[in-house]
């Protein structure tokens, strides 16, 4: 086919396809009903004309709009980073695009601001990564019909919310330690305001209670590995100390460094488990072992949450937990006698 000054219109695939701009239409929105040699036949016109729906035509006339505005703070931490690139593709899956908006610090004002800019860009619904008490607050000023969910949010709030299940993954992780037979587990936490970081110390103390052991004062932290590895030369002092649960994998790096200039070999004097199964864990000297959230399933949670509310007004259960899972690697063993 020639090519024209203007983009490719839908007419223009129905005509290379030999179809209707119906069928396009249907192929384009993933209708069961059509043949799988039409369907083949329409995408390959698309792609030779590399045609792009005009979402906002669409919107027009559906009514519907394919767009959803997230809000998430600029940040480089691999847990909220981790959960915005899976809700884009599961969203992208879904047939909608996502406009971000980024903040530089979760408090009020700032959320306020970037989900009045979704508003302006009538988007479907808004998703927000709210992982502190901070970013929870501003949620109050949210306008009520706007269909909002929040991801890692304050589970006391009577709002819709998607959250990986911290306290489960740290119980698995203290467990897991206690079974190779150490009296007591440590914790490195990350910071009191993050809803993640209490709710793993909630289950680090749950693990301890099941089994009557002392339970140790909390090391507090923030989310870095230079904090891990301050934590853990103070740790690293204390003979008693024999396994440590951090509360993120880059706090446990720190905390192996730390271990490993003091002469405390991992696992045979000390063991160390994380969170979050960092790519770059399996690497760790040891490997270590940590807990792996299920950000796949937390994005198709919070997408389906989101489209309930866009379709319905409401949801049947508007809070959800995803669980995670304990992976075993060689940073663990028994105490040494």
């Amino acid at each position: 086919m020639e090519k024209t000054s203007r983009d490719p219109a839908m007419t223009d695939v129905a005509r290379l396809a030999g179809v209707s701009h119906q069928t396009v239409s249907r192929v384009l929105n993933n209708h069961p009903n059509v043949r799988e040699q039409t369907r083949l036949r329409v995408q390959a016109a698309i792609k030779e004309l590399d045609y792009r729906p005009n979402r906002a035509a669409r919107a027009l006339v559906t009514g519907k709009s394919q767009l959803i505005g997230v809000v998430a703070q600029n940040s480089s931490l691999y847990g909220p980073a981790s959960l915005l690139s899976a809700f884009e593709e599961a969203a992208a899956q879904a047939g909608f695009a996502v406009s971000v908006g980024r903040v530089k610090v979760l408090d009020r004002d700032s959320i306020a601001a970037a989900v009045e800019r979704h508003r302006d860009q009538r988007v479907a619904g808004i998703v927000v990564i709210a992982p502190n008490s901070s970013a929870a607050d501003a949620l109050a000023d949210v306008p009520a019909g706007v269909p909002l969910v929040t991801v890692d949010g304050d589970p006391d709030r009577p709002t819709p919310l998607v959250t990986v299940d911290q306290a489960l993954g740290a119980f698995e992780a203290t467990k897991h330690l206690i079974a190779y037979g150490h009296e007591t587990v440590w914790h490195v936490s990350g910071p009191a305001d993050w809803f993640d970081a209490a709710g793993r110390v909630e289950g680090w103390k749950a693990a301890l209670d099941t089994v009557g052991a002392e339970l140790p004062p909390v090391v507090a932290a923030d989310w870095s590995a230079a904090s891990g590895f301050r934590a853990g030369q103070m740790l690293a002092r204390m003979p008693e100390v024999t396994a440590v649960f951090c509360s993120n994998d880059h706090l446990a790096l720190g905390v192996l460094r730390a271990m490993s200039e003091r002469g405390r070999r991992v696992p045979h004097d000390v063991s160390v488990v994380g969170f979050d199964d960092v790519p770059e864990a399996a690497y760790f000297i040891p490997p270590l072992t940590t807990v792996r959230p299920d950000f796949a399933a937390v994005a198709h949670e919070t997408l389906g949450l989101l489209l309930e509310q866009v379709s319905d007004g409401e949801t049947a259960q508007p809070q959800r937990t995803v669980a995670p899972t304990l992976v075993k690697r060689e940073s663990v063993g028994p105490p040494p006698k």
